[in-house]
């Protein structure tokens, strides 16, 4: 699955004179939540310096400055962004860094907020000069405008923001003396805590961060739950924030993304208390459960749909294979995408092995499909290199809604579950059969929450905040 891109990543660290070399391969770990963007802010010497670019971590952050490392900085903390909200430019390029009040403050934020055009009209009206066109600058303005009257207490200020904002937000945000790590009441998106030794702490949107940052893995970040990490590692500080119950109806607590567990996370994190490798093959052996395909091979679309398939071939009994090869170097096409072959132009990432397929009966395990092209040509690329049947089994419910909460889905127009009954899909992919994961299948994989602990408005469209006003998707229901 090409067609969406993940939400941003996080990463801090305080009490390791490393701390700004931890952060940059905490970053590198992530950089699958985004490409777009990636910056370093530090604290230095009472004052806080920033460096980012657009581009991959490696690119971005190959030029830090000579000297961090000889100051001994011990706070940092990053960001590698896929914008959800606002353009590519630079100035949306985070960490952010401004100065409120005489304060220097610096925000990184993953996630959507669902108010943000409500709140940034209001801000407008009350005289707010904005310099970036990112969701998350807006936080910064809602401080700002309560920072006298607070008495200058940023971590006030900060709270008094946090209770305007709807939708996913986790946030790290630094003063010269530390960094707070935030995560919204809903509990949206992942952030946990990892300890550095004895010395020092971690916080990162996924826990593949830590072996890099030579930090354990300690617990999840709350959901509305603000910490405190000072700068030279003690003790961190826990706050609660916002209002609680008042947010939920039918019992509902938290609303995790599962799409983090079906294609987001890399599968050596811990996200919201569960292995995702252990739920991806769970979600591969709920699947065989109910949709055992009649195929002499299971085969996965590399690389978010790979642990899936290996708990469907270990579940059904019958073998699994690599039945694509790929290119790990798939660079700018010098075809022009108007007049190239469309099957062409995907099989550049992805190719089929005919040694694999040819004359058999073969089994995809995809973990979603969205608009339906990229599978389309890859099943015709199939067919080409001789596999005699062509079965597809998605490991989650048919996507029928957009996302307000971090995900660029497309709009829901576009979806091929939204137009298509399962059988017109079938038949427009030129599959000889198809079954999607049940939701109820899905939500049984996680362990640590509960199944009402998690959003699937993408799956169902019950949203656990409303979208905003004129955004709600039609869904042909089917």
């Amino acid at each position: 699955m090409t067609e969406v891109r993940e939400s941003c990543g996080l990463c801090a660290v305080t009490g390791d004179r490393e701390a700004a070399a931890f952060v940059a391969e905490g970053l590198h770990a992530q950089q699958h939540r985004g490409q777009e963007a990636a910056g370093i802010l530090v604290s230095s010497g009472g004052s806080l310096e920033l460096h980012k670019g657009l581009g991959l971590v490696s690119e971005v952050l190959a030029s830090l400055p000579e000297g961090w490392r000889e100051r001994g900085i011990t706070a940092a903390m990053g960001h590698v962004r896929y914008g959800t909200y606002g353009s590519g430019s630079l100035a949306n390029a985070q960490p952010l860094l401004v100065e409120i009040s005489g304060r220097q403050v610096g925000i990184a934020h993953n996630g959507t907020l669902s108010n943000a055009s409500v709140l940034k009209n209001e801000l407008t009206k009350l005289g707010a000069i904005f310099q970036t066109n990112s969701d998350t600058e807006i936080i910064l303005h809602l401080m700002a405008h309560r920072m006298e009257s607070t008495g200058y207490d940023v971590r006030h200020a900060l709270e008094l923001a946090l209770a305007r904002l709807e939708g996913a937000f986790c946030l790290l945000v630094m003063v010269p003396g530390g960094i707070y790590a935030v995560r919204d009441p809903l509990g949206f998106r992942p952030l946990s805590l990892g300890r550095i030794g004895s010395h020092g702490w971690a916080v990162a949107s996924e826990t593949i961060a830590f072996p890099l940052c030579c930090a354990e893995y300690v617990r999840e970040v709350e959901a509305g739950e603000m910490l405190w990490l000072p700068s030279d590692g003690g003790e961190p500080a826990s706050w609660r924030f916002g209002p609680q119950e008042s947010l939920f109806g039918s019992g509902r607590k938290l609303a995790q993304c599962i799409f983090e567990h079906v294609y987001f996370a890399r599968p050596g994190s811990i996200v919201f208390g569960d292995s995702v490798y252990e739920v991806r093959i769970r979600m591969g052996e709920r699947l065989a459960d109910e949709s055992p395909a009649p195929c002499d091979v299971v085969i996965p679309v590399p690389d978010s749909g790979m642990f899936a398939a290996l708990g469907y071939s270990r579940r059904m009994g019958v073998a699994f294979d690599m039945g694509f090869t790929r290119n790990h170097y798939v660079g700018r096409t010098f075809i022009d995408p108007a007049t190239a072959r469309r099957a062409a132009m995907v099989t550049r990432k992805l190719q089929p092995i005919p040694e694999a397929v040819r004359g058999k009966r073969v089994c995809v395990v995809e973990d979603s499909i969205v608009r339906g092209t990229t599978s389309r040509a890859r099943i015709k690329a199939l067919r080409e290199a001789g596999a005699s049947e062509v079965h597809m089994r998605v490991s989650c419910p048919p996507h029928r809604f957009g996302c307000f909460f971090g995900i660029d889905f497309p709009q829901p127009s576009a979806l091929i579950a939204n137009n298509m009954s399962l059988e017109e899909i079938r038949k427009t992919l030129d599959l000889d059969s198809l079954s999607y994961l049940s939701r109820e299948g899905m939500l049984s994989c996680v362990r640590a929450h509960s199944p009402c602990d998690y959003c699937t408005a993408c799956f169902n469209g019950d949203y656990p905040v409303a979208p905003p006003e004129g955004a709600m998707p039609r869904s042909c229901g089917q």
